[in-house]
C-alpha cells in the first residue's frame, strides 16, 4: 500500500451532503478516493490554464485548422453569393420602378419565406407559389 498522508478538512454541511450523494458517480469506491480523483482533477485543470485549454495541442491545432478551411470556404461562398444577388438587385433596379411603399411590403413578404422555408428558398419555388410556372 502506498504511503498517504492523513489530512483533516472541514467542510460545510451543505458541501458534506453533495459528497456523500455524488461520490460513487464517478466510479469512486470512497469518499476518499473521490476527494482525490477531485483534487487530481482540479490541479490539473489549475495547471493547464496558463495553456488556456484542456485539450491536447495536436487536437486544437487540427481543429483550428479544419475550421480556417470552413471559414476560408463559407468567405468565398457568400462571396460569390453577394456578386451575384447585386447583379440580380441591378438588373431589377433597372428593369422596374418600385416606390418605397411596395418595395416595403416586398421586403416583409420575403422575410416571412424566409423564415418558413429555413432560407431555402429558389427562385422556381417562387414562381410557382406566384402561379408564373
Amino acid at each position: 500500500m502506498s504511503e498517504r498522508e492523513k489530512l483533516a478538512i472541514r467542510l460545510e454541511p451543505e458541501l458534506r451532503e453533495r459528497l456523500e450523494r455524488c461520490y460513487t458517480m464517478d466510479g469512486s469506491r470512497s469518499r476518499r478516493e473521490y476527494i482525490e480523483n477531485a483534487i487530481r482533477f482540479y490541479t490539473d485543470y489549475q495547471e493547464v490554464q496558463g495553456a488556456q485549454s484542456l485539450l491536447p495541442k495536436e487536437i486544437i491545432t487540427a481543429i483550428d485548422g479544419r475550421l480556417g478551411m470552413l471559414e476560408d470556404r463559407m468567405a468565398s461562398l457568400m462571396f460569390k453569393h453577394s456578386v451575384e444577388l447585386d447583379m440580380v438587385y441591378g438588373l431589377l433596379s433597372s428593369a422596374f420602378e418600385i416606390d418605397e411603399e411596395s418595395l416595403r411590403r416586398l421586403r416583409a413578404e420575403s422575410v416571412k419565406n424566409v423564415k418558413q422555408t429555413n432560407g431555402r428558398i429558389s427562385l422556381e419555388q417562387r414562381m410557382r407559389r406566384e402561379g408564373d410556372l
